[in-house]
């Protein structure tokens, strides 16, 4: 078998990569396919009504396995966020100073995502903030992230 070995320059010329989703998860699969045609789902319980995100087989306040995936529409506000300034990761330490927030959707759901387009994060985000979705396109995925409404 040969060795094939790469210099510094060439192992690090190619532009970092966001880290990506498993697809293929069994729970969570549904969700990220719905996310290639731009469409941020969500599950409600048949049984008692309760919103289930992120998404999974049963119901997190009844456990009951009857749910329907719905579609929001992508409004929500910050519920809190921390400005990330220094990242290991290769492709996160080339955009920081970057806000991680929770969002709130108008229709209930809470999720982990990024506020994108400010200029500073520090001064331009804030609890409450309306954002509105904002999708970064991959190959097999888009990601949801958010950007003031």
């Amino acid at each position: 078998t040969e060795v094939v070995s790469y210099t510094y320059e060439e192992r690090t010329m190619a532009e970092p990569t966001r880290p990506l989703p498993n697809t293929s998860e069994f729970d969570t699969g549904p969700f990220w396919k719905a996310t290639r045609d731009k469409r941020l789902t969500y599950q409600v319980c048949d049984d008692c009504g309760a919103v289930n995100f992120y998404p999974r087989r049963h119901c997190m306040s009844c456990l009951g396995n009857s749910l329907t995936v719905r579609d929001a529409s992508g409004r929500g506000k910050v519920y809190s966020f921390s400005v990330i300034r220094q990242s290991y990761h290769p492709f996160f330490r080339n955009v920081v100073p970057y806000a991680v927030a929770w969002i709130d959707l108008e229709e209930g759901p809470r999720l982990l995502s990024n506020v994108v387009g400010v200029e500073d994060p520090l001064q331009d985000i804030s609890i409450d903030m309306p954002v509105m979705v904002e999708w970064e396109e991959h190959e097999d995925v888009c990601i949801p992230l958010f950007r003031p409404a």
